[in-house]
């Protein structure tokens, strides 16, 4: 079953996915395009029920006011005007919404993952055909939901490529390969491409060069595994609308660019298959059980694309990402037997690229610090910090600093998200 859509156009709101979502909790789908959309392009999308204008202050790009064009009015669904940051009160917004959606549009209430999942496959069907789709498989949430989708879609003619590049978690290599090759049985191919990537970082500071560096030598890398296989045309990514947002549109300006989208470069050889693009974390996680996917897939750790090597801040150096990889794997351990694993959204280690003077051994040490960092949240756009019981919090310092090397302090992250994004780079 189709299932009905509202099409959301940006005309400069920084709360379009606080919109989508408000929606979507009513039970009716809607996804978001930007303002200079065309006509043709709307009259393709199946089941399109209505359009809201959604204004905001971000309203001028190039020092000109953007508007839509204006030979969409003649679609014949109903249009809407609407200032999601003007809303009085949320019980007015979603009257108003209420209205708009089921008594003018005559919206149905079938948003749910059973239909997108279908709706999903067929589309990915019709895009991909007999052709093979080439998967970057990081083990994350996001990947793995996308190859169930895609095994569900296309069966055998996914092919996964593990890429370990030297930046991954204590471990995860060795388990990505167990689960989905043993456990699932997917195809997949393990690349060992750490010297590669780590000689390519080296001596590179700064974040954004950092991310767009491990994105084109993602590119590459699947390009030279296509050319060793026949009929691959398609690349999978597991993008979601976080990555999105926080890589910048027109109307949003830049947080950080994302290596599967600010990352990829210009030319490539791959047409792209990114069927959870306009999911946020938790629909992502509620679509993997909706598919049979396990819990300890699904609510597994978040974890960036460009890996440990954001969280090794500044220029990447090899003792550094070792303790990054050490440090974190302690973090771990140690929520896991504190019964918080799966009930804290995301934790984690990171070592910033400065020193600090201690001591060990009863002289001087002048080494790295650990930072901790352990938030909660829902959709990845705001996050709030988990309180740590300080016994626990002790034990961790005092295992990290005594069987770390390289580091001699432990810090621990109180800032939330807005000011401080989740990761720091």
């Amino acid at each position: 079953m189709k299932q009905d859509l509202i099409a959301i156009l940006d005309l400069g709101s920084e709360n379009n996915s606080a919109l989508a979502r408000k929606i979507r909790d009513m039970g009716v789908y809607s996804e978001i395009y930007p303002h200079d959309i065309t006509k043709a392009e709307l009259e393709a999308m199946p089941n399109l029920k209505g359009v809201i204008l959604n204004g905001g202050k971000n309203n001028v790009v190039d020092g000109v006011k953007i508007d839509v064009n204006a030979d969409i009015y003649s679609l014949n669904v109903p249009f809407v005007a609407y200032d999601f940051e003007q809303a009085k009160c949320e019980q007015s917004c979603e009257c108003a919404l209420e209205d708009f959606l089921f008594a003018k549009a005559g919206c149905e209430k079938n948003w749910n993952m059973e239909n997108f999942i279908a709706d999903a496959v067929e589309q990915l069907k019709a895009q991909i055909g007999d052709n093979k789709v080439l998967l970057a498989l990081s083990g994350g949430v996001d990947s793995s939901v996308v190859a169930a989708l895609l095994m569900k879609a296309i069966g055998k003619n996914l092919v996964c490529v593990h890429v370990n590049h030297g930046l991954l978690r204590k471990g995860e290599p060795e388990q990505v390969v167990r689960v989905f090759r043993e456990e699932m049985g997917a195809t997949l191919i393990y690349v060992d491409a750490v010297d590669r990537f780590l000689d390519k970082l080296a001596g590179v500071a700064d974040p954004e060069k950092k991310r767009k560096i491990i994105g084109e030598e993602f590119i590459r890398v699947f390009e030279e595994e296509a050319d060793k296989l026949e009929g691959i045309s398609f690349l999978g990514q597991g993008t979601i609308y976080p990555d999105i947002v926080e890589s910048g549109t027109k109307t949003v300006k830049v947080v950080k660019s994302h290596h599967n989208v600010g990352g990829l470069p210009e030319k490539f050889n791959f047409q792209l298959v990114e069927p959870l693009k306009y999911l946020f974390k938790d629909e992502v996680r509620a679509c993997g059980k909706a598919l049979g996917l396990p819990d300890s897939m699904v609510y597994r750790q978040p974890f960036p694309g460009p890996g440990l090597g954001v969280r090794c801040c500044g220029a990447i150096t090899r003792d550094r990402l070792e303790a990054v990889r050490e440090s974190d794997a302690i973090l771990r351990e140690e929520f896991a037997n504190a019964g918080l694993e799966g009930k804290v959204w995301q934790y984690f280690t990171l070592i910033p690229d400065t020193k600090s003077v201690g001591v060990k051994d009863n002289a001087r040490a002048f080494e790295y610090p650990v930072v901790i960092r352990a938030v909660n949240t829902i959709d990845a756009m705001t996050a709030s910090i988990e309180c740590i019981e300080y016994p626990l919090l002790q034990k961790i310092v005092n295992r990290i600093i005594t069987e770390v090397k390289g580091v001699n302090r432990v810090c621990y992250d109180l800032t939330p998200k807005p000011t401080g994004t989740i990761e720091w780079e």
